[in-house]
């Protein structure tokens, strides 16, 4: 069951169209191209599998994860004796759900759905990727499920983010632990973590600091963050949430990497895709990394922060105007 599928009427129709709107400039630019490179030809041949290769890496698919592609087109177009140019749309949009498919079906929850309590995420990623409006829009929606929502702000060397967080906690109604600016992070987040489970709150969210400019501080503020925690709760934190900014493109594939050499990183949440033609980072980064998408931010609003549903990622991809 895809997260769309917990939606009936109204609500499911308002985030397909906010995800239909978010992925419009990522869907023209590579639907334009598609268009002018298969326009005069009736066969998928050598000629239009080039193009299509340099399409897909024009969208931020990567390198490695459109040969996979290509190469699976080859091999059922070889096989299954496609040869219409007016089948690649088909073919094409099978082989992208199929990757997705591979990493996505490790995310086992969603809002409604806590597998833990309190469900400790710790979240991850550079300055300007929207990784506090992205703690706020979760806690938001969190919240709005009817659970009980602690932040922490542990992200304590940039004063705007402790005021950010604090103004995303004001308008949802969630406490927000903080010490201030330049203050321990690691003494916040088990401070966050005790009074989550002073209060019986079912969800701790705690921000970090987003500096990768020295690998070896940042892997040790992240590792004694994760070890106060787990003072408090011995297998804390059951997610680490790394945020990129998706019109980055395949500089939000190297920012990944380099989280993931620093701490474990076990989802993905990708901001911004509204703002850019290169929503085919999304296929490229999840397959690449082996990590599952969980979130994808086509907007402003906080609806717009949306759980990955990779059908309906696809559908709406493959959706012609």
């Amino acid at each position: 069951m895809g997260f769309f599928d917990f939606f009936t009427g109204k609500k499911k129709e308002e985030l397909k169209e906010s995800l239909d709107k978010g992925l419009e400039k990522t869907k023209d630019t590579f639907f334009d191209r598609l268009t002018k490179a298969i326009v005069g030809k009736s066969e998928i041949d050598d000629d239009v599998l080039d193009e299509l290769e340099e399409i897909l890496i024009g969208a931020d698919v990567g390198t490695p994860t459109t040969i996979k592609i290509i190469k699976q087109i080859q091999d059922r177009v070889k096989l299954e004796k496609y040869s219409s140019t007016s089948e690649l749309d088909k073919i094409l949009r099978e082989e992208v759900a199929k990757l997705l498919d591979t990493q996505n079906s490790k995310i086992s929850h969603h809002f409604r759905d806590l597998p833990s309590k309190p469900f400790v995420i710790m979240v991850v990623g550079v300055n300007g990727v929207g990784k506090t409006t992205t703690i706020g829009k979760l806690a938001s929606q969190y919240h709005a499920y009817g659970h009980k929502v602690v932040l922490g702000a542990a992200d304590t060397f940039r004063a705007a983010a402790v005021e950010q967080l604090k103004l995303w906690g004001s308008r949802s109604g969630v406490p927000v632990i903080e010490h201030g600016m330049n203050t321990d992070p690691a003494s916040v987040a088990f401070d966050a973590i005790k009074t989550a489970v002073d209060q019986n709150a079912d969800v701790v969210i705690i921000d970090t600091a987003g500096r990768l400019h020295n690998k070896v501080n940042l892997m040790n503020e992240l590792n004694k963050i994760k070890r106060v925690m787990q003072k408090v709760i011995p297998d804390a934190p059951q997610e680490v949430l790394l945020v990129l900014d998706g019109s980055t493109g395949q500089n939000a594939l190297k920012q990944a990497e380099e989280f993931s050499r620093v701490t474990e990183v076990t989802a993905l949440a990708i901001t911004k895709l509204d703002g850019t033609a290169k929503g085919g980072v999304v296929i490229g980064i999840s397959d690449q990394l082996n990590i599952p998408v969980k979130y994808i931010g086509v907007g402003e609003k906080i609806d717009d922060l949306q759980i990955f549903d990779r059908h309906e990622f696809v559908e709406s991809l493959f959706k012609r105007s």
